[in-house]
């Protein structure tokens, strides 16, 4: 019985003089209409599909020059570090210094992203708020997305010295200083207060009347971010019976 091997080294060839290649080129040059037995011969080249074009280029790692965001064009075919494109949405929304909107993503990425935010937000990979009449994706990590928010009221205050200092202050604070600043903010603005105080620094509403209150009453932690017993249960070690 004669068994029909297929090199891969006609696959490395290919990409490497062409650069990119859709699968039609590929069958041609392995000699095949399988495209399983492309599959097979392309995984040990370490290869990536694009997220544009609906994923029909192929190139190699090797070939692609990726920039410091981990993305590479080839003509208007792009290629990512993190293959499909709602896995790079989701990298590059959270890694931002102030988040995206749709439209500064899209001009990272190259292709229309506003489905894929809106994937991300419904899996809760991603988190999306309300600015300057349009949304705000931001890291699902309220830390990090707090900054992220932070830096965001930076650049709109860029102009005005003090709101830019007021925006670095919050952003070196932690969870229970944010929380009382947000407090206190919400103080000085009076009626209506809270909402607008949440909305600028991208709190919930109950976290800055917490912090009213904490401040109102002087029940403030000297000592600890969190209440005794907040934040995670600690993870008791199992150990096995004998």
């Amino acid at each position: 019985m004669n068994i029909v091997r297929y090199p891969t080294d006609k696959l490395a060839s290919l990409l490497r003089d062409q650069k990119v290649a859709t699968m039609p080129q590929l069958k041609t040059a392995l000699g095949t209409d399988v495209t399983y037995t492309v599959l097979r011969k392309l995984a040990p080249l370490s290869y990536r599909s694009s997220y544009s074009h609906g994923g029909t280029y192929d190139t190699l790692d090797s070939i692609a020059q990726y920039d410091g965001l981990g993305l590479w064009s080839y003509g208007d075919i792009h290629f990512s570090r993190r293959g499909t494109l709602i896995n790079t949405a989701e990298a590059l929304v959270t890694q931002s210094e102030a988040g995206y909107q749709v439209p500064e993503l899209e001009a990272v990425v190259h292709v229309a992203a506003k489905d894929a935010l809106r994937q991300l937000v419904q899996a809760g990979r991603l988190f999306r708020q309300p600015w300057e009449g349009r949304y705000l994706y931001c890291a699902v990590d309220r830390t990090r997305r707090q900054e992220q928010w932070a830096a965001r009221q930076a650049q709109l205050a860029a102009g005005d010295e003090l709101q830019a200092a007021k925006a670095l202050f919050y952003s070196l604070l932690d969870e229970q200083q944010r929380r009382l600043y947000a407090g206190l903010e919400s103080l000085q603005c009076g009626y209506g207060g809270q909402r607008r105080t949440a909305l600028r620094l991208g709190l919930d509403v109950d976290t800055v009347a917490r912090g009213e209150r904490e401040l109102l009453s002087g029940q403030v932690l000297r000592e600890r971010v969190r209440q005794k017993g907040g934040g995670r249960p600690s993870v008791e070690k199992k150990r096995p019976q004998s």
